[in-house]
């Protein structure tokens, strides 16, 4: 009786967690793993939703998923969009945040440029879409100062001119995306010990020495940790685009989200629309694989 005793002791204790656990894994298992499935099954269907009986069709949806020329195109946009964006974001989140660690600025100047710097991260995309759609008009503050400073000599559409549509959203996602690097950047510049850079003096290490020697290597799980993120965000990012251009004009900002929103509410190709799905979610798998390996391998 003691030994059955001490058996359902030690199961109740092995089982108790999982009982706290049972609520969030049958929340993710209702919203997050079944949707997916279920996406993943729609793309295999010859049309989903607005058919009664859909007729399963193997891979006809990806052979025309990649023979269909405006998906390479918001392929090709995303890679320059989200290429730009990760690489910006690092930059201008590394170099604002080492200027706010800096010995050089009071305390009362270090608070009032945190606050500054992270204005953009505080606005909602459709505040930053509407706010960049009326500096970017032709008439609006960027065509002034531009044209005032001799820079242009008519007024640019920024973002109805395919010349320029690409670069111009690319650029306010940019100036939206720096802060969320720049606060965690700082929170890592703030840990590192004041003892390593005293030493590397010491020994003779001049600014830039330091920087590469000290501040990256501690930095970089990090770093890894922002890219990966801000990879997979900025895949997905769908609400700044479609209420800046839409797409357009003629697909010159074309993305994998909009071409899949496109797909599947604007000419009901839902299956259409879940493969194009499930070529995001491969990507943003690939990534979180190459993360997990990375972590694995620094530990």
């Amino acid at each position: 009786m003691k030994a059955r005793a001490k058996q359902i002791d030690v199961f109740n204790r092995k089982s108790t967690p999982y009982l706290y656990l049972f609520p969030t894994l049958l929340l993710m298992l209702t919203l997050i793993v079944m949707p997916i499935i279920m996406v993943i099954g729609y793309s295999f269907f010859d049309n989903v939703i607005v058919i009664d009986s859909p007729e399963f069709v193997g891979l006809a949806n990806y052979i025309s998923l990649f023979q269909d020329s405006t998906f390479w195109v918001s392929i090709r946009n995303t890679a320059f969009f989200v290429g730009f964006s990760v690489l910006f974001h690092l930059i201008l989140g590394m170099t604002f945040a080492m200027l706010l660690n800096t010995r050089y600025l009071g305390n009362l100047g270090k608070a009032v440029f945190r606050v500054i710097y992270v204005l953009p991260w505080v606005f909602t995309a459709s505040v930053i879409a509407i706010l960049w759609r009326l500096m970017l008009s032709p008439s609006g503050v960027l065509n002034y100062l531009l044209e005032s400073f001799g820079l242009i000599a008519a007024q640019v559409e920024w973002l109805s001119n395919r010349q320029f549509a690409l670069m111009s959203v690319t650029f306010v996602n940019i100036w939206a995306g720096y802060p969320f690097f720049m606060i965690s950047i700082l929170a890592g510049l703030q840990g590192i010990s004041s003892d390593l850079y005293e030493a590397s003096a010491i020994d003779g290490a001049n600014a830039v020495q330091q920087f590469f020697r000290i501040t990256i290597p501690q930095l970089k799980p990090i770093l890894i940790s922002l890219i990966m993120l801000d990879f997979v965000w900025t895949t997905q990012q769908f609400a700044l685009i479609w209420m800046l251009t839409g797409g357009g004009p003629i697909n010159a900002t074309e993305m994998l989200s909009t071409f899949i929103y496109k797909q599947g509410f604007t000419r009901n190709q839902f299956a259409m629309a879940s493969a194009s799905a499930v070529v995001i979610l491969l990507i943003c798998t690939a990534a979180a694989i190459f993360y997990v390996k990375v972590q694995k391998a620094r530990d």
